[in-house]
Formats: C-alpha cells, sequence, structure tokens
C-alpha cells in the first residue's frame, strides 16, 4: 500500500429493516431491491473510492440487526476504522437504537473511531418520525458525520462514503487498526461464504 493509498474497515451497525444491506448494495454495485433477504450474522463487500489525495479501499461489514445476532456485531466492530450507523427516518424506535449502538462503542469499540450517522428512506420523508434537525444535533454532539440517505433513489449514498473516505485520509493513523485486522480489499464485490443477504426493509 503506497503513500497515497489506503484501506479501511467499515461496519454498519443499527435494527433490522433500517436499510443496512440496501445501503451496501447501492454503493458498491448501485443496484436495488424491495424485497432482499435478511442479513445473517454478517455479510462482506468491497469497493475502491478515489479521492484527489489518493484512494480508499473500502472493506464494508454489513451486521445482523436482529437481536439474536447483537453479540456477534462486536467481532466485526472491533477492528474498524470507521462505523456506520443507520436508523430509520419513519421509525423512531430505529432512532434511539441508533443510539444504543453509539453508547456500545464508546464502551467497547476502538479508539479513534470514525463515527456517521445515515438517517435512511429519505424517499418516505412525508412518514418522517425524526426531524432532521433532532438528529444533526446528536450526530454534531458526538463528532459524528451525518447524512441523509435512500438506497432506493440513490440519495446521500455516495456523499456519506466520501465523506468518510476524507475523514481517514485526515487522519491516516487511524488506519493501521485495519492492517492488523483480516480484511484485504481484492475484489469489486464479494460476499463472505455461508452468510446470506438482506431482506425486507430497506429504502
Amino acid at each position: 500500500m503506497d503513500d497515497n493509498s489506503a484501506q479501511a474497515k467499515v461496519v454498519l451497525l443499527g435494527e433490522a429493516g433500517v436499510g443496512k444491506s440496501s445501503i451496501v448494495l447501492r454503493f458498491v454495485a448501485d443496484t436495488y431491491h424491495s424485497d432482499i433477504e435478511p442479513t445473517i450474522g454478517a455479510s462482506f463487500l468491497s469497493k475502491i473510492v478515489n479521492l484527489s489525495e489518493g484512494t480508499i479501499k473500502f472493506g464494508i461489514w454489513d451486521t445482523a440487526g436482529q437481536e439474536r445476532y447483537h453479540s456477534l456485531a462486536r467481532m466485526y466492530y472491533a477492528e474498524a476504522v470507521a462505523a456506520i450507523l443507520v436508523y430509520d427516518i419513519t421509525n423512531r424506535k430505529s432512532y434511539e437504537a441508533m443510539k444504543n449502538w453509539h453508547k456500545e462503542l464508546v464502551e467497547q469499540g476502538p479508539k479513534n473511531l470514525i463515527v456517521a450517522i445515515a438517517g435512511n428512506k429519505e424517499d418516505l420523508v412525508e412518514k418522517e418520525q425524526v426531524e432532521m434537525e433532532e438528529a444533526k444535533s446528536f450526530a454534531e454532539s458526538i463528532g459524528a458525520i451525518y447524512k441523509k440517505t435512500s438506497a432506493k433513489t440513490r440519495y446521500g449514498i455516495e456523499q456519506l462514503f466520501k465523506e468518510i473516505a476524507i475523514k481517514i485520509k485526515d487522519n491516516r493513523s487511524i488506519v493501521t487498526r485495519e492492517k492488523r485486522g483480516s480484511i484485504r480489499v481484492t475484489s469489486a464485490v464479494s460476499q463472505q461464504p455461508g452468510v446470506a443477504k438482506e431482506k425486507k426493509c430497506c429504502s
């Protein structure tokens, strides 16, 4: 890895049905499916992002949102450089769960973790239960990136990952965590063997 490139493990966390898998698929493969299988455990995808300063090789872990898989998430965020906390803007319960994920990361996650918050399903804004200003205020209070997103319409997806990439480039010291981890980006799209994909959720 030369001085102008970096590789970074990113993990998505959030309740089932908020659209984590759809966000990843839209970003990596520019695809969207309205009816996709729930993630079991976690799935892995990867993508290279080009910046004017160099490249970021993202290794992206999409974790299952079901409660029975919650404890497994620690295996995936343990060596992460960045975490994307996803909630559904039409579901306040998922927003409160997102804040609980942040609390867990503070208590058990790696130090200097880049945190981003994605308020997903922006295409359903007329059903919004969490005002953007409330979510932005929380993000500012914890020093997190905040973006509204919609995997269905592509809204905010590229910008979300680009802002994470820029933060990684601005703080190259944290990338050394990834060097000690198990992820190595070798293809544009891949999936962990034996791991199922997403389902029904998922703007």
